[in-house]
C-alpha cells in the first residue's frame, strides 16, 4: 500500500471513529428548580413568610391543594446515551410547610428514594365487555348496514308529520 492511499484512508476513518465514540457520550440533563444551599438554608422556620420564601427561592415547581399549601420545589439530574431513554440519577425535592397565617413551619428534604417509579405493563387501556381483534372490527359490520329488523335501517327519519 503507498503512502499516499493510506492517508487518503485515514481522514474517513477518522471521522467514522469520531461519529461511533459520539454516539457513546453521555448526554446530561438537569430538569426543574436549581438548588442552592446556601438560599435553601436561609430561609428560616418561624420567621419567614409566604412572601419572602418567594423572594428568596423564586415560584415554586408546584404547590399542595392540602396541608395550608405546602410549596415544593423539585430538581432532577438525569443522564442517558445516545437514543435510550434517559435514566434519573438523582433528585430532590425540597417541601416547605406553612401555617394558617402564612409562616414557614418546616422545611424537608428528600432524595430519588421517596420517588416511585411506574411502568405500564401494555400499551392499550383495558376495558370491560367483549374483546375484539383487527378481523373482528374489520369485518364485524358486515351485513348489519340496512339491515331489517330494525325499521329498516338504523336512521330512519319521520315523515313531515311524524317525529
Amino acid at each position: 500500500m503507498t503512502l499516499f492511499s493510506a492517508r487518503s484512508l485515514l481522514g474517513p476513518a477518522l471521522i467514522l471513529a469520531g461519529i461511533a465514540a459520539g454516539g457513546c457520550t453521555p448526554l446530561r440533563s438537569h430538569q426543574g428548580y436549581v438548588v442552592d444551599a446556601d438560599l435553601v438554608n436561609s430561609v428560616q422556620p418561624g420567621v419567614d413568610t409566604r412572601q419572602s420564601v418567594l423572594q428568596v427561592l423564586g415560584k415554586p415547581t408546584l404547590t399542595s391543594q392540602f396541608n395550608q399549601g405546602d410549596w415544593y420545589y423539585i430538581s432532577r439530574d438525569a443522564r442517558n446515551f445516545a437514543y435510550n431513554n434517559p435514566h434519573v440519577k438523582s433528585q430532590t425535592t425540597l417541601r416547605i410547610s406553612f401555617d394558617g397565617k402564612g409562616t414557614v413551619t418546616g422545611i424537608h428534604r428528600t432524595g430519588i428514594e421517596q420517588t416511585a417509579s411506574i411502568s405500564p405493563m401494555k400499551k392499550t387501556t383495558p376495558t370491560l365487555g367483549r374483546k375484539s381483534s383487527f378481523f373482528s372490527e374489520l369485518f364485524g359490520n358486515i351485513g348489519t348496514v340496512g339491515a331489517m329488523g330494525g325499521g329498516g335501517g338504523g336512521q330512519q327519519g319521520g315523515g313531515r308529520n311524524t317525529p
